[in-house]
């Protein structure tokens, strides 16, 4: 589950509020074992989401690098470039 947390720091266009959310998610998703928990479970497990959501943006909003922003075209390309040689 982990593997699909993308880096989110340093891009242009910045993260947007669905990926850090898709990111938030995935963790607690990891955390509990849970894809989808149950209705008794289900109100801890959207508080985390939200939790980390904003633990995540503050992060986001707060690190600095003097690096130019990567441009989110070109990493993908790069990504999928590199599955292509991975997985043929």
């Amino acid at each position: 589950m982990c593997r699909n947390i993308k880096t989110l720091f340093n891009f242009e266009p910045p993260a947007t509020d669905d990926e850090v959310r898709a990111a938030a998610l995935q963790f607690v998703r990891k955390l509990s074992g849970f894809n989808a928990p149950s209705r008794a479970n289900a109100a801890a497990f959207d508080r985390a989401v939200s939790e980390i959501t904003g633990a995540a943006r503050t992060l986001l909003t707060s690190l600095q690098t003097p690096a130019a922003p990567r441009d989110r075209d070109i990493e993908a390309a790069k990504a999928r470039e590199r599955s292509r040689a991975r997985f043929g």
